[in-house]
């Protein structure tokens, strides 16, 4: 019995220009598809919840639902980090400042011009 080849199959890395990007099939340096992203699109609602599970009982105050390109993304979580003195990350256009925050970042983002809600408990 021969083997078919799957339609959805693409090259992940090649030994001559090592990884490859799945959207247009260029080596990642010489990717064409790079400068294309663009900001997720929502309701226009910037949501701020509170988190502890997988962090050991450590609350994380999560901020999503912003609006704005990766760069932008990290270039304003660390102003929200700057602005409640902790430590933070954006990861998968979530930012995530360290502590209960929500107070504080509904405010600095309200200044911001967001329309803002506090989500969960």
């Amino acid at each position: 019995m021969a083997m078919q080849k799957r339609q959805n199959s693409s090259l992940v890395y090649s030994t001559d220009a090592g990884k490859m990007c799945p959207g247009c099939g260029r080596p990642v340096a010489a990717c064409a598809c790079a400068g294309k992203q663009r900001a997720p699109q929502g309701d226009g609602i910037v949501r701020i919840s509170r988190q502890t599970k997988g962090r050991k009982g450590k609350g994380v105050s999560c901020v999503t639902g912003v609006p704005l390109p990766p760069e932008a993304l990290e270039a304003l979580a660390k102003q929200l980090k700057q602005r409640c003195g902790a430590g933070g990350t954006v990861k998968d256009g979530v930012i995530e400042i360290q502590g209960d925050h929500r107070d504080a970042l509904a405010l600095a983002l309200k200044e911001l011009g967001y329309t803002v809600k506090l989500a969960g408990g």
